[in-house]
This record gives structure tokens, C-alpha cells and sequence, in this order.
């Protein structure tokens, strides 16, 4: 099968996906249905769409009607227009079952961990969390449920500052509002030198945050 790659700026600029937001390298969906076997229905609606186009998404179904979508192309471990062509006929599924989209509310948390010495302590991450290493450095969930897992190179210790901090990347439309929010309930803003690739936000005590989109990503 031949797979046509397609960036986070392409997939933005691509016509009739808006029920959809790019997410460190999937795109996402939700539609909210009113009661758990109209769900369901949509679901079984996208598994014979996914069958048919052999082309699986990770579906989940939520009480009371919610169901999730996630699309990638793991071969090559990012999005192609096999993904947006899917999300299109998943969207008109939605849409004829009379589901509500939301969008904004697609997001995926990371942990990250500062180390001077990746290797030497990946091994003990990955046992006492029972995941598995992705083939570039980072661990991952076999169960695809639990937040993945990669860890800074640091060219010195840390001392100053946690060296376990969260990644929240959200759909980049809802970033600043997030941020915003953050700072509302008690946060500080710590460097927005890099946004809109991530902000950096601490609690009162100094334990960091950073929201994270694809945008100005280098």
C-alpha cells in the first residue's frame, strides 16, 4: 500500500475535516450522541467504514453517548491521506446519525522526565509502568490507554527546578484559553519563549506544566 504523508499545517489547511484537530500525530474527534446504543450505533457505522477502507482508527464509547476517534497511519507512524479520507467518511457518519462534534476538547498528556543519562534509566520506567519502548527513545503504553512517556536530554543536572513536568497538547484553538486559565486558578506563566509550540506554567509550589500544540513546532 502506498501512504501519501500529510503535515500538521496540510491537514489544517484541508478542507472539510473540522470535526478533527491535529495531536501529536493523529487527529482526534468526538461526537456526542444522546443516549449509549446511538452510540454504539456510531460506532459499529465506523468499524464497517474501517473495514471497508482497511484503515482501523482506536474508537472508544463513552457514557452516556460519547464516542472518541483517533486516526493514524502507524506504518509510518504519522498521518496520511488515508487518515483524512477516513476522518471525512467518519464525520458524515457522524453527521447522519445527528451526533454533536467537539472538536476543541481533543488532547493528549505526556509525561516528561529531565535526565542526563536517557538509557540508563528508560529500563526501570518501562518495568515499573509495564510499557514499552516506541523505537525512538520514548515508552508508551501496549494498551494505548496511559499517557506515553519520554524523557529531556539535559547537559546538566537540574537542581533549581522538578525534572518530572507534564506535556498537555491540545487542539492549538483552544491553547491561549488554556493557558489563560491555568494562570487564573493560581499558575504562572514561567516562558512563553516558545509558543505557540508549548507555554510553560507552574503551580504556587513550582511544579511545571507545559501546553503544547503542533504549531511553530521546528
Amino acid at each position: 500500500m502506498e501512504y501519501t504523508r500529510v503535515t500538521a499545517a496540510e491537514f489544517d489547511a484541508t478542507e472539510g475535516v473540522d470535526d478533527w484537530r491535529f495531536v501529536l500525530g493523529t487527529i482526534r474527534a468526538e461526537f456526542a450522541l444522546d443516549s449509549f446504543p446511538a452510540g454504539a450505533a456510531l460506532v459499529a457505522a465506523i468499524a464497517g467504514a474501517a473495514e471497508a477502507a482497511v484503515h482501523h482508527p482506536d474508537v472508544s464509547l463513552r457514557y452516556p453517548g460519547v464516542v472518541r476517534v483517533v486516526l493514524t497511519t502507524h506504518a509510518t507512524r504519522g498521518l496520511t491521506t488515508l487518515d483524512v479520507e477516513l476522518a471525512r467518511t467518519i464525520s458524515a457518519l457522524a453527521a447522519e446519525a445527528g451526533a454533536e462534534s467537539r472538536p476543541l476538547v481533543s488532547e493528549q498528556i505526556e509525561l516528561a522526565l529531565d535526565t542526563m543519562d536517557a538509557d540508563r534509566i528508560r529500563p526501570f520506567w518501562a518495568a515499573v509502568l509495564g510499557y514499552a519502548d516506541d523505537g525512538h527513545g520514548n515508552l508508551v503504553d501496549r494498551a494505548r490507554q496511559g499517557p506515553p512517556m519520554w524523557f529531556q536530554q539535559m547537559d546538566e543536572p537540574r537542581s533549581e527546578r522538578n525534572r518530572f513536568h507534564l506535556d498537555i497538547t491540545v487542539a492549538h484553538d483552544v491553547a491561549e484559553e488554556r493557558v489563560a486559565a491555568a494562570v487564573a486558578a493560581g499558575g504562572t506563566l514561567v516562558s512563553d519563549r516558545r509558543a505557540r509550540a508549548f507555554w510553560v506554567l507552574a503551580d504556587a509550589e513550582g511544579n511545571e506544566a507545559c501546553i503544547c500544540t503542533w504549531q511553530d513546532r521546528a
